[in-house]
């Protein structure tokens, strides 16, 4: 009982600090929360991901959360744009080759 109590807890604080994002942006060729992005890497191999709220992050699934690092490196950036990241194994750079957006749907 104390462990749902807690989770209540935790969830009622989070609503506070949610902002429900219900518009595409006006500049698509730009990265923005919600955006699924291909960046890259300088070995040539490619990967596509979505920036996500840290509470919906699923790397299976290709959600990348966006406070970790290379999605803070991500936001705000273009198509062609190289951005470089620092993870435990040293600096990685990627180069974004693709950006586009769902269209908002009621059920989304």
């Amino acid at each position: 009982m104390r462990e749902i109590d807690r989770r209540v807890r935790f969830l009622t604080k989070r609503l506070d600090e949610l902002t429900v994002v219900d518009r595409l942006p006006d500049d698509r060729g730009k990265m923005f929360f919600g955006a699924w992005v291909t960046i890259e890497s300088e070995d040539g191999d490619e990967s596509t991901y979505r920036l996500v709220g840290p509470d919906e992050f699923d790397l299976s699934r290709g959600y990348l959360s966006i406070d970790s690092p290379m999605a803070r490196a991500l936001l705000g950036k273009r198509i062609d744009d190289e951005v470089g990241v620092r993870t435990p194994d040293g600096w990685n750079h990627v180069v974004i080759t693709n950006i586009h957006y769902e269209p908002l749907t009621p059920d989304k």
